[in-house]
């Protein structure tokens, strides 16, 4: 599907052995290269098992790797949304079309109640979830190896 607000082209990946090499791998980069922490760091085979249980979605302007998303399926109501942007592609609106797909899926998945979850690093990130309404805290924590903590936050 292309986004005609900004020409971005977004393909679900399918979970499974089924889906191309190609969409998983680059599904991978952009979110290790998103996401330098050593807890989140995602092999090949962890990124297949997680598209069998959550909604992953690859990003492109034209044929442009840009960015990648998930939305974790709802838990007691609340569904966790994703979006992340390669550095060089970011300021253009794509973060905005992810994450709009995204709460779209959440809510027709069921979802009473979204979050999402940021490096508290990640300044460019937490503002853009302040700015899409994640305004309540709900959790705050470090994973082994990690230097700086996630926050977990509910959009309002």
């Amino acid at each position: 599907m292309t986004d005609p607000r900004n020409d971005l082209r977004v393909v679900t990946l399918a979970g499974g052995a089924g889906d191309d090499s190609t969409l998983v791998a680059d599904w991978q980069h952009a979110h290790n290269t998103i996401v330098p922490a050593a807890s989140a760091y995602l092999p090949l085979d962890d990124v297949r098992e997680r598209a069998g249980r959550n909604v992953l979605e690859v990003a492109y302007a034209g044929d442009v790797l840009v960015g990648c998303s998930t939305v974790r399926t709802p838990k007691d109501g609340v569904a966790t949304v994703i979006s992340r942007v390669l550095p060089e592609h970011r300021g253009r609106g794509h973060g905005r079309a992810l994450y709009e797909r995204g709460l779209a899926k959440a809510r027709a998945l069921g979802a009473e109640h979204i979050e999402t979850v940021v490096l508290t690093s990640n300044t460019a990130g937490l503002r853009f979830a302040e700015r899409a309404g994640f305004t309540v805290e709900v959790d705050r924590y470090r994973l082994d190896g990690d230097t700086v903590d996630w926050v977990e936050l509910r959009l309002a």
